[in-house]
């Protein structure tokens, strides 16, 4: 990629990321209406449509090709992408961070969404789950006395044990406390 491509690219990346977010802030905090949630799922759906082949052809883009901040605002469209698409970066995403060119932070919370949308206990403690008006919940954890060892070896602040013994056990329990019983 040349140093001018690579240079466009990450003004691209942060240039949605940024509208990412905007669409997100967007939304109304108590209630977000119908028509609000269909931008933000609009602006995704144009996200992945645009990043897709990038990854396709070049890989994960990296911190060496557009830096620190383009390499992070590719997480945050992976991170709001779908399930299938996630699931598919995530390996991309793994071997830059082996190479040193992505963060581990964003490996951790791309990981853990993954693991969440496949149903299987997250690593990281970086996912919650909301329902309804009672307070979140951690979504299930992977060895739960060593959560905060995994979240300091990638830098990440430690989470109380009073969140963590707060998790949600199991899937199923997840699935009982949800209105209409799905995720």
């Amino acid at each position: 990629m040349t140093p001018s491509i690579a240079f466009a690219l990450r003004d691209e990346l942060i240039d949605r990321a940024a509208s990412d977010q905007r669409a997100r802030a967007q939304l109304d905090p108590v209630a977000p209406t119908p028509q609000q949630w269909q931008h933000v799922h609009q602006v995704d759906k144009d996200n992945v449509r645009w990043l897709a082949p990038i990854v396709a052809v070049h890989g994960w883009p990296g911190h060496r090709a557009v830096g620190v901040d383009g390499a992070h605002a590719a997480w945050l469209l992976a991170q709001h992408a779908p399930a299938p698409y996630r699931a598919w970066w995530l390996p991309q995403l793994r071997a830059a961070v082996a190479n040193q060119d992505a963060a581990s932070r964003d490996l951790a919370y791309l990981a853990d969404r993954v693991a969440t949308d496949q149903r299987r206990p997250q690593h990281y403690c970086t996912q919650w789950l909301q329902i309804g008006s009672a307070p979140g919940r951690l979504y299930p954890l992977h060895r739960p006395a060593e959560v905060n060892l995994a979240r300091a070896d990638i830098g990440l602040d430690p989470i109380p044990d009073s969140d963590i013994e707060t998790a949600y056990l199991n899937y199923d329990e997840i699935t009982t406390a949800t209105p209409g019983g799905s995720r």
